[in-house]
């Protein structure tokens, strides 16, 4: 099979490889899957880089996310799952062979069916980016007729948190950092969008909502956004974060917080409990299979072009989601 890896981590072009595999086969309770699109998530590019620590494996086939049909099985698994279409998550997490090859062998639970309308493209969107919103929207009880704020809403996260925001009946506020971020914002459905570098958020927040405040937080950066948050939140409210890149280890003012009875729920959707992860597969998939989202898919690259694409990932100029054509 043709696949991309790496032998040691570092820039994109001092260690990436493309060429040729052994074709993987799959072990008892595994699917074999022609892969077609491949997910590149920021974790893809950082563990590739070598910030998420050594090598785990001597060789790594990179990216979690993917999507393609299966061919083949293994030993307990019904043969009638040849054939299905699916979408793939966590593939690279802990094991050694990512997506980003045109086989790859996965527990089957990890090859999620979906209709043959959905794009391959749009379905290597739903292991880390959509699954990370259905979560942080949807993890502590119903947003209906609640103010859900969603922090970064024009990112690849954000785009889908406000979509499962307003599908579940939320009025939905989004900060965002130019002119073209709100546009997507805005064609996400999102009812107040606050343009945090030329607008004072904690204002704009408070008079949108009569003084109120919201009701949950969907956070992309928990740690610089706090000074701001930990103001806007309601009593009892809801502060779900998967990230806080700027503040790493942020001053909690505790206090504050405890005399609202605010809740705060860190995650990482690699490891969610058990329970949820089969919400969030069936969730999305359904979702998935009725086209009631809208992708943000902003680049596509030919698996040849796998250094340009790390790259482009790195640099942060593309706006949405990356995807390699495998």
């Amino acid at each position: 099979m043709k696949a991309v890896w790496y032998t040691k981590t570092g820039q994109a072009g001092d260690v990436l490889q493309i060429g040729e595999q052994d074709n993987p086969v799959p072990i008892a309770g595994e699917v074999l899957v022609r892969v077609r699109a491949s997910g590149i998530n920021p974790s893809d590019v950082k563990t590739r880089a070598g910030a998420r620590g050594k090598l785990q494996f001597p060789r790594v086939i990179p990216h979690s996310d993917g999507s393609g049909e299966i061919i083949d099985v293994g030993e307990g698994i019904d043969k009638s799952r040849i054939g299905e279409k699916v979408w793939i998550w966590n593939a690279a997490f802990g094991r050694a062979h990512g997506t980003c090859a045109e086989l790859v062998t996965l527990p089957v639970q990890q090859a999620v069916k979906i209709n043959d309308n959905v794009s391959y493209e749009s379905a290597a969107c739903m292991g880390i980016p959509a699954s990370t919103a259905y979560y942080g929207i949807y993890s502590n009880g119903s947003v209906k007729d609640k103010t859900v704020l969603v922090s970064g809403g024009a990112g690849a996260v954000g785009f889908y948190g406000i979509q499962l925001a307003k599908l579940a009946g939320a009025n939905v506020i989004t900060t965002i950092s130019n002119d073209e971020k709100a546009n997507i914002a805005s064609s996400a459905g999102a009812d107040k969008i606050i343009n945090y570098k030329t607008g004072n958020v904690v204002e704009e927040v408070m008079e949108y909502t009569d003084n109120n405040g919201v009701d949950r937080i969907f956070e992309v950066e928990f740690g610089g956004n706090l000074p701001i948050n930990e103001k806007i939140i309601n009593s009892n409210g809801v502060i779900v974060t998967y990230g806080s890149m700027a503040e790493m280890e942020p001053k909690l003012p505790f206090y504050n917080l405890m005399f609202k009875g605010v809740k705060i729920d860190t995650f990482l959707i690699y490891s969610i409990e058990e329970t949820f992860r089969k919400e969030i597969l069936s969730g999305l998939s359904e979702l998935l299979n009725q086209e009631s989202l809208k992708h943000m898919i902003s680049k596509t690259y030919s698996i040849d072009d796998i250094i340009d694409a790390h790259n482009a990932m790195e640099s942060g100029s593309i706006i949405g989601n990356i995807v390699i054509e495998v």
